[in-house]
């Protein structure tokens, strides 16, 4: 049986921006400022996956540098020359260019926009229960709990 009040296709640009940048606790939440999320994946009522088309302004990143523990991540370049940030250090990406960051990799990943000009690109991730994702530069934490993020600081004390 179908869901009629989902839509078959959209224009990316006519799903309306995530309204709250981050959900980062401050002073974090602070940094996002330069990124803008459409949630493509809720305009269809996906449940076991995320989809956003994520744009980042110029200085704009897309999280802290993290990893998950259970949830694999995906993204790729649709426009302009960000770059990624792993613990093996730094890549120049291209529009066509792709990455993938498997869970329990341990390898902290980050997307950054350096240059001029706005970088848009896909990024994909499972919702599989449990995850947790640690930020090696950063006295954060979280843990994917009853369908939403709990942050914590490195000591386990709640933001």
């Amino acid at each position: 049986m179908s869901d009629s009040s989902k839509p078959v296709a959209v224009d990316v640009w006519a799903v309306t921006p995530r309204a709250k940048r981050s959900i980062y606790p401050e002073p974090f939440a602070s940094m996002m400022g330069d990124r803008e999320k459409r949630q493509l994946g809720e305009a269809f009522g996906l449940a076991n996956f995320g989809v956003n088309l994520t744009t980042l302004a110029p200085g704009g990143m897309s999280a802290l540098r993290h990893h998950h523990a259970v949830q694999d991540e995906f993204i790729y370049v649709v426009e302009g020359h960000p770059i990624l940030v792993t613990d093996a250090g730094e890549t120049q990406l291209a529009p066509g260019m792709c990455a993938g960051f498997k869970a329990g990799s341990g390898d902290a990943h980050q997307v950054i926009n350096r240059s001029d000009a706005r970088a848009v690109y896909l990024e994909i991730g499972d919702r599989t229960p449990g995850d947790e994702v640690a930020y090696p530069d950063d006295d954060l934490q979280a843990r994917f709990v009853d369908g939403g993020w709990q942050f914590l600081h490195k000591d386990g004390s709640l933001y």
